[in-house]
């Protein structure tokens, strides 16, 4: 389809293209986005939505450019006469289309990236993921953006900039992103994570961090069958149930058995400092056989992939600076435009690498995939530009290339403060476990798995320290038989009444909470007959 004008005809379509990454991203997906979110233009224009679509993909890979710059890119490697829109004109374009093909656009190429035989990608049968959020994007301070999110306070009084909230979750093995949510930060990062949940598969294993141990998040991770590996607060002590050969111990949460393991992380670095803190992980993973206890602390330690992910799109591709849109409905078309680029540079990555047998999609750099992809936007924007259907797509191509003759080294165990480099945050000076401030190679990393100290219904010499340990105590005498509430509260010495009325709605809670078994009514006993005593070594 061209248009006529005079001297020659201009190829309205030509423009719709992003160099190599058309291949990932191609026309007739373009097409039929834009045809399901009834984007579609009407009538030919000069700028068809499906060149508009593209023009928000550039405007990510060339987030340093102006609108009209990122324009002479696209159309550099054409020949014959093209469209010179003003910058009015492709703002217009840009509300025209809006932010629903740029939305279905990531989620069509949002997933998994690797096969799950890549190194790095799986442990055992499940793929490891990762989501957590990231409050670092700014936007323009304009009225309608703090509208929308607000003004976030500082130590200072109000923030300069709004900030906008990223969560996603991501593969951690090749940092692609399989779903996003993102809006005002003061919503908080859980609520966006049950945004998350669904999108979550039973071949799937979570890893999470402190932040996302909420009981209801973690059941409702369970309900999709997902496996999780989540990080808890030093404040939470979940009951011990029964303990494990390998110093772990199995708990109740929510109604879901978990096992808890308690490990001492001691790193000594090159310079002869030591550092190092406590770490109490929750896991649906509970044969200490299959799963042991070392081996999973040395796996949540994937979960760090997420924040290179982040790491690449805060500061590799928007080089740290305030997004364009200076309104709700730009900011919202400009984000999924960046998190759509994003992931289509990450699926070429990732299929440059598994070209080379046991090769970690780690290996690949990020920022030699993206200034070859820009190279290819004007070097051969013509080939790519005029793709069609009956082509044989390369994806190793030009990228690819790049990419294997540039390979990485296999990474080294480092270690380094985590402080920000400005004088006016409060993590400028914040080092509590004393890392060095300086980047610094490890020689060697300790894990002590901490066993919990026995309660009393193990160690009858010791004096309980809370109801549940003095019923647990009672229990074990009896065999764990069922004892009438009345009972109960003879056996700990409860003779005023409103006493013994509250031990009777104490004993209502533990059974909510799947830790006692009404077997009559007022009669209970311990859900699990063998949790009082330890498991047998193997």
């Amino acid at each position: 389809m061209a248009k006529s004008v005079t001297g020659g005809t201009i190829d309205v379509f030509a423009p719709g293209h992003i160099g190599e990454l058309t291949q990932v991203v191609p026309s007739e997906l373009v097409d039929a986005v834009l045809e399901e979110t009834g984007a579609r233009e009407r009538r030919l224009r000069c700028l068809p939505s499906r060149v508009g679509v593209y023009f928000v993909l550039a405007l990510g890979l060339f987030e340093h450019l102006g609108a009209r710059l990122v324009w002479t890119k696209l159309v550099a490697g054409l020949a014959g006469p093209v469209a010179e829109p003003s910058e009015k004109a492709l703002r217009d374009l840009r509300r025209r289309i809006g932010s629903a093909p740029a939305r279905r656009l990531f989620e069509v190429l949002a997933g998994p990236l690797a096969q799950p035989s890549t190194p790095g990608v799986s442990y055992r049968r499940w793929r490891t993921v990762a989501f957590d959020g990231c409050s670092s994007l700014i936007v323009p301070s304009h009225e309608r953006n703090w509208c929308w999110l607000g003004r976030p306070a500082s130590r200072l009084g109000e923030a300069g900039y709004p900030r906008l909230m990223l969560m996603t979750l991501c593969e951690t093995g090749t940092r692609g992103l399989i779903a996003a949510a993102f809006g005002p930060v003061a919503r908080g990062e859980t609520y966006y994570a049950q945004q998350l949940v669904p999108d979550l598969t039973p071949d799937m294993l979570l890893l999470a961090d402190r932040a996302f141990h909420t009981n209801d998040l973690l059941s409702q991770v369970a309900r999709q069958g997902a496996q999780f590996l989540v990080r808890c607060t030093s404040r939470r002590h979940p009951p011990v149930l029964t303990l494990l050969p390998d110093g772990s111990y199995l708990t109740r949460v929510a109604g879901l058995v978990l096992r808890v393991i308690e490990a001492e992380i001691r790193t000594r670095a090159a310079d002869g400092s030591t550092f190092g803190e406590t770490y109490r992980l929750l896991t649906t993973l509970t044969d200490h056989r299959t799963d042991p206890a070392h081996q999973l602390v040395r796996l949540y330690h994937e979960r760090w992939e997420i924040e290179c992910a982040y790491l690449a799109l805060r500061h590799t591709l928007l080089k740290g600076r305030v997004l364009r849109s200076k309104d709700p409905a730009g900011l919202t078309q400009e984000l999924w435009g960046l998190l759509a680029l994003y992931q289509a540079l990450r699926s070429v990555m990732v299929t440059a690498v598994e070209t080379r047998s046991c090769t970690d999609p780690d290996r690949a750099s990020f920022i030699i995939a993206l200034e070859a992809a820009r190279d290819t936007v004007a070097i051969i924007a013509g080939p790519m530009a005029a793709h069609s259907p009956g082509t044989q797509a390369d994806l190793v191509g030009h990228i690819g290339t790049r990419l294997l003759h540039t390979m990485l080294p296999k990474r080294r165990p480092r270690t380094s403060a985590r402080v920000a480099k400005r004088g006016i945050s409060r993590y400028h000076t914040w080092n509590q476990d004393h890392r060095p401030r300086d980047s610094s190679p490890i020689t060697a990393i300790d894990i002590t798995i901490r066993a919990p100290a026995l309660p009393t219904s193990l160690d009858p010499a010791r004096k309980p320290s809370s109801p549940w340990e003095q019923l647990c105590q009672i229990f074990t005498a009896r065999a764990n038989q069922p004892l009438h509430a009345r009972d109960l509260a003879d056996h700990m010495g409860l003779t005023v009444p409103r006493a013994r009325k509250n031990l009777t709605s104490q004993l209502c809670l533990w059974t909510r909470n799947s830790l006692l078994t009404r077997t009559a009514p007022n009669t209970y006993k311990i859900t699990l007959p063998d949790t009082l005593t330890p498991s047998p070594s193997p």
